[in-house]
């Protein structure tokens, strides 16, 4: 589990495609404390520590499955792999909640549920107000003053128009994760909220 609250961010380093695709991430975190088979959301998506190494700077690898790849915007979209992982790509970093640590976000599960496309980006004084369109599916998820958890990020809906939904993000969020490098047609991990998506079930079961 994590909290959507960025605590580094990564840059890509090395991409392999084997059975499944393996990326080497280089990150400011001690890899000394990170064990095998640790969870670190990698832009929102959880994935599993399969090595580590510290030169000439710290990194750690992960492997990323198929399933992982089309269900995110790792991979790109269908044949074009532009908006995918590259080599020199910056990603946020969260590594695993534990027991006593703050919640200063809301409880993610590093499962991403989508892909949202950034529609327009509009500075309103010194934050900047990002518009986004979601999955016809997904968008009956997200509500005005919910929780989203977008590039692992976590941010409060501003307001909700059909398929599409509006977040401010501040100057300190852009300068401590990715979000300063955003830009108008980028492909972002979604992550509905937990809870919305049991209410949502609820209402079905009772139908």
């Amino acid at each position: 589990m994590f909290t959507g609250i960025v605590t580094d961010i990564g840059v890509v380093l090395e991409l392999e495609q084997r059975g499944d695709l393996r990326a080497r991430i280089g990150t400011q975190y001690d890899v000394a404390g990170i064990e095998i088979g640790a969870s670190i959301a990698c832009d929102g998506c959880c994935l599993t520590v399969i090595a580590t190494g510290s030169a000439p700077q710290n990194w750690f690898d992960v492997e990323i499955s198929a399933e992982s790849l089309a269900k995110t915007n790792i991979g790109g979209r269908g044949n074009d792999s532009s908006g995918g992982w590259q080599v020199g790509k910056q990603i946020n970093l969260e590594r695993a909640l534990k027991v006593g640590d703050e919640l200063g976000g809301h409880i993610v599960s590093g499962h991403v549920d989508g892909v949202a496309q950034i529609e327009a980006m509009v500075d309103e004084g010194d934050s900047t107000r990002f518009t986004f369109r979601v999955p016809e599916g997904l968008a009956k998820f997200i509500a005005p003053k919910g929780s989203v958890a977008l590039n692992g990020t976590s941010l409060t809906v501003n307001e909700v128009d059909g398929d599409c939904f509006g977040v401010n993000i501040i100057p300190h969020t852009k300068q401590v994760t990715n979000w300063g490098q955003a830009k108008a047609g980028d492909r972002i991990n979604l992550e509905i909220d937990t809870l919305a998506r049991y209410v949502a079930r609820l209402q079905e079961w009772q139908v």
